[in-house]
């Protein structure tokens, strides 16, 4: 058998990956001295009402070799190939940390992917390798497959405010300040070597996906393939940002939707919004 296993900053709930029949190895995010399991030790709606009356930042760490370890050998010992999908290397040492446990598992196949992104974006991957597996392929071939979407694969999303960014040292304290002045919302996104960048800027979020779909339409959609729209606490955004992004996007396949959790919610904040998709060839 086949198992596929991600991180928490792919952000799937424990009701995703049951569907999905997947693992998903959860992150630690620290309030103080305090330690929580994101998703597990503390709930969305917890950690951004206590990102909220928090004076500083929360902080986060990535998955060690430890993590892994335990659950690869599992599946090892019991003939099973593993596929993980693991947080952009450019944002993270966690994807390092499972080739390390990897290289001290006793036996097995398992292969690791860069997915070169985060949050609903590597949810996407997640799934599509679900559906691969589903469909009978070796964990080498869904691997690679992975591997290619991952080059193709978009993610945009607008930030709601500049005050986490700031707190995280991301932006100027003047930058910030103006920037709020303005009502300025900054437009991110992921790029092909899995690096975030800023792309633009709005002065609302009606605007800002105004700004999100025109640029959609430099790098369209692959229509075989489905769409993931999240968001930061914001729920209500989502069918919003759907809205104005229906004639850039396909929609014919059921789009998946994605909450941010505690590791990326502790740099964007609540109200963001967004969008992933796979890029036609």
């Amino acid at each position: 058998m086949v198992r596929i296993i991600t991180d928490g900053t792919s952000d799937m709930t424990a009701q995703q990956a049951a569907e999905l029949n997947i693992d998903v190895i959860p992150m630690r995010v620290f309030f103080g001295q305090e330690c929580f399991l994101d998703g597990v030790d503390i709930t969305r709606e917890e950690f951004f009402a206590r990102l909220a009356s928090s004076e500083e930042l929360p902080t986060t760490s990535q998955l060690n070799p430890d993590d892994f370890l335990e659950l690869f050998q599992k599946y090892a010992d019991q003939g099973d190939q593993v596929v993980g999908i693991f947080l952009s290397t450019e944002l993270s040492g966690t994807c390092q940390s499972a080739c390390i446990a990897r290289d001290m598992v006793k036996g097995g196949e398992i292969h690791i992917v860069d997915s070169r992104t985060v949050t609903f974006a590597m949810a996407l991957l997640v799934e599509e390798a679900a559906r691969m597996r589903d469909q009978g392929l070796p964990a080498a071939e869904i691997a690679a497959g992975v591997e290619k979407l991952a080059q193709r694969t978009k993610l945009l999303a607008i930030v709601d405010t500049l005050t986490y960014l700031k707190k995280g040292g991301r932006i100027s304290a003047a930058t910030a300040a103006v920037g709020g002045l303005l009502g300025i919302k900054p437009i991110v996104g992921v790029d092909s070597r899995g690096t975030v960048e800023a792309l633009g800027k709005a002065r609302s979020m009606t605007s800002g996906l105004e700004w999100i779909a025109k640029h959609i339409q430099s790098a369209p959609a692959d229509p075989a393939r489905p769409v993931a729209y999240g968001h930061s606490n914001s729920p209500e955004r989502v069918p919003v940002c759907m809205e104005a992004l229906k004639d850039v996007l396909p929609q014919t396949l059921p789009a998946m939707m994605g909450s941010i959790g505690a590791v990326i919610g502790t740099h964007v904040g609540p109200g963001a919004v967004g969008v992933a998709y796979i890029a036609a060839e």
